[in-house]
């Protein structure tokens, strides 16, 4: 039984989203499709891997930058699915379930980055030396 995440949404939410990509991967795979189920994988399990690597952050910059880096993975996973479902390789339901998903971690994720930036501005002005 493995750990639950608790404590982060976003980081128990990609873990979760890469793991439901990982077995349409496998799926995708037992129908041939080869090349855009790789282009789903790789964006779609990138996204906790950059929310990981964020939590590990040296700055709030560095920090800033990974969320933002696994927005734009969410985005683009989000691509590969409504491609897969408009081409019909991936059915209506199974799309619909992973787009929602993605469309959450998406709005986390934005919601990460404009907080995290606004409290650095906030930061900025309070620690200024105003004359």
């Amino acid at each position: 039984m493995r750990k639950r995440m608790k404590d982060n949404i976003i980081q128990q939410k990609s873990f979760d989203f890469a793991l439901q990509i990982i077995l349409l991967y496998q799926k995708l795979c037992k129908a041939n499709e080869f090349v855009l189920s790789k282009q789903l994988l790789r964006s779609g399990t990138s996204i906790g891997a950059n929310v990981e690597e964020a939590q590990a952050g040296q700055s709030r910059a560095d920090f800033v930058s990974k969320i933002s880096i696994a927005s734009k993975e969410a985005r683009e996973t989000s691509y590969w699915l409504r491609l897969l479902r408009d081409s019909k390789i991936l059915d209506e339901a199974d799309a619909k379930s992973l787009l929602s998903e993605s469309d959450a971690i998406i709005k986390i994720l934005t919601s990460i980055v404009k907080s995290t930036n606004q409290n650095n501005l906030k930061s900025k002005i309070k620690n200024s030396k105003l004359p």
